[in-house]
């Protein structure tokens, strides 16, 4: 039994075989670190810490997603392939360029879905036709990082961007019919309780959000969150407790949205805390396992007032 809506079970029913997504960095910036808003980004942000290619020496576009291509086909035996735009802020940048860079996926004939990760307060109506524009030869997906509906915790992060940025955003985005909506939240956020935490999952079990990604908060080496955990200002969650909420969290959300990540990954030489992340296969169980003890669910206490 599936217990919760797994981002490959989606995609093999929409395409009818393995596909394997492909990150690109395509040399954006973010308005949280060129000045424009902020030069110090979110206190927990170091791309290095989650975006393979922004570790590796500058590539093209195109290099990037043939190689991407050639790992997925020989490591996980993929045919088809969604070119996913991870590393900064994948709006931010003129019509124009951002057009060019996002054209280059038309180049692979077995790319046949579009993500792209930015903020909720980089985006327009300008953009988002760009971007349904794309819908006409892939499936699109539009990534929000929210991370908390709490504007204290936004705060508290550095995000300069507030829930009601998001919601706006959300609803602006909702009159493309052809972009899925797939939103970022992190459990365990300086000062958040777990009912904090539960209560941002119901506001996206109320938005019906066709995909949600789960991150754990973790300490990557080099950021603020950094300072503040060898200050003894953060702790991260344990592992018990992460499970234990993103079990009240799938339950929260409605069983029609697709979860696309439930863990986290960071390079051992940059994760500070906490380690069991790099234990990526255990959490996958420890979940698996708390699910099943409780026949629990996703979806289990969804409702809707929508």
């Amino acid at each position: 039994m599936e217990r919760y809506y797994k981002f490959s079970q989606y995609l093999r029913k929409q395409f009818g075989c393995r596909v394997q997504k492909v990150t690109v960095d395509a040399g954006f910036s973010c308005p949280n670190r060129d000045g424009k808003l902020s030069t110090e980004g979110c206190v927990y942000c170091d791309n290095r810490g989650f975006s393979f290619n922004t570790r590796l020496p500058a590539r093209s576009i195109e290099e990037q997603i043939t190689e991407g291509i050639a790992a997925g086909r020989e490591r996980f035996k993929a045919e088809k392939f969604m070119v996913y735009f991870q590393a900064f802020t994948n709006t931010y940048a003129t019509l124009d360029v951002l057009k060019k860079r996002y054209d280059a996926i038309r180049q692979f004939d077995n790319v046949v879905a579009l993500a792209i990760g930015t903020r909720p307060d980089c985006v327009n109506e300008e953009i988002l036709d760009l971007i349904d524009s794309y819908s006409q030869d892939y499936e699109v997906w539009l990534e929000y990082g929210l991370q908390s509906i709490h504007d204290t915790t936004l705060t508290q992060i550095n995000r300069h961007h507030t829930f009601n940025d998001f919601f706006n955003t959300v609803k602006l985005t909702r009159r493309y019919n052809n972009i899925n909506i797939c939103v970022h939240i992190i459990l365990g956020l300086p000062g958040e309780t777990e009912d904090d935490m539960i209560k941002t999952a119901v506001a996206l079990g109320d938005l019906k959000v066709e995909g949600v990604k789960i991150h754990p908060l973790h300490v990557v080496k080099g950021t603020k969150l950094e300072e503040r955990y060898h200050e003894g200002l953060y702790v991260p969650l344990t592992l018990e407790k992460y499970v234990k909420i993103v079990k009240d969290v799938l339950e929260c959300l409605s069983p029609q949205t697709v979860i696309q990540r439930i863990t986290a990954d960071c390079p051992s030489d940059m994760l500070i805390a906490p380690l069991w992340i790099r234990e990526k296969a255990n959490v996958l169980g420890k979940i698996d396992e708390l699910l099943a003890h409780y026949d629990s669910f996703q979806g289990k206490q969804y409702h809707t007032s929508l």
